[in-house]
């Protein structure tokens, strides 16, 4: 039968992997004219060429009917490809519908810890994708598209598996602390900034040194004439110093 899932397919969540799709919307992608002019018989390799041509992304629009989107993740959840096929989809650059396809297959079947290892980095994707839905067509993004997977519990209509928190995951060891671009970018410039401080003030206490001696030379001539030109130097310098160590801070 075309609706039936690929004979020695595993269970995911404990479930027929279709099942993962509502009943009400899995029986309207089954009656779509998409699934059943363009669906039948597809591969892990010939679904390629139908995801490629995908326009835009979403639920279901109109009268209730399916995305061509949504009846190709069905599609997935029947044959259910291997893991290395997924990940070689989420890789393509060039193809941003194929990767926001295989982004929501992975996040409907996979453990949680590969999800957030497989989904995380796409957040450095910002090519704009085109939804659509009830309400019409709308803009949005590729890394705002994973942002949801991996924090609503309802994406593109479809009721997303319950994960485990990523702070749970981290707690007992499971996954790294997530890895900040922007914390990155900081420390960076604090250190470069730290860096150059310590080296000005290593060349200035050396560029001091020699009128040190110099002024303890003085000293043991005459006190009270060494003294009071030294203050007013040392103090300049410390009031030229502070706006420089105030930029770099």
């Amino acid at each position: 039968m075309a609706n039936t899932t690929v004979a020695g397919a595993l269970s995911i969540h404990g479930q027929n992997p279709q099942f993962l799709v509502e009943t009400v919307i899995r029986n309207r992608i089954w009656e779509s004219v998409f699934w059943k002019e363009h669906c039948f018989a597809l591969t892990a390799e010939t679904l390629i060429d139908k995801a490629i041509e995908l326009k835009f992304i979403g639920g279901v629009y109109g009268n209730q009917r399916p995305t061509e989107f949504l009846c190709l993740l069905l599609k997935l959840l029947q044959i259910q490809p291997e893991k290395e096929i997924l990940v070689e989809y989420l890789r393509a650059d060039e193809f941003k519908y194929l990767r926001a396809l295989a982004a929501f297959y992975i996040r409907m079947t996979f453990r949680a810890v590969d999800v957030y290892e497989l989904l995380e980095p796409l957040l450095k994707d910002y090519r704009k994708l085109r939804y659509r839905n009830m309400a019409g067509y709308s803009l949005t993004y590729i890394d705002e598209f994973v942002d949801q997977l991996l924090t609503e519990e309802r994406v593109c209509d479809i009721i997303l598996p319950r994960m485990t928190k990523r702070g749970i995951l981290e707690e007992n060891g499971e996954i790294g602390p997530r890895q900040s671009r922007l914390l990155d970018a900081l420390e960076g410039k604090s250190e470069h900034g730290s860096y150059r401080s310590r080296s000005e003030s290593r060349s200035r206490s050396r560029s001091r040194t020699p009128q040190s001696d110099a002024g303890s030379r003085f000293v043991s001539r005459s006190p009270s004439r060494s003294r009071s030109p030294s203050l007013p130097r040392f103090r300049s310098r410390s009031r030229s110093i502070s706006p420089d160590r105030m930029e770099l801070e």
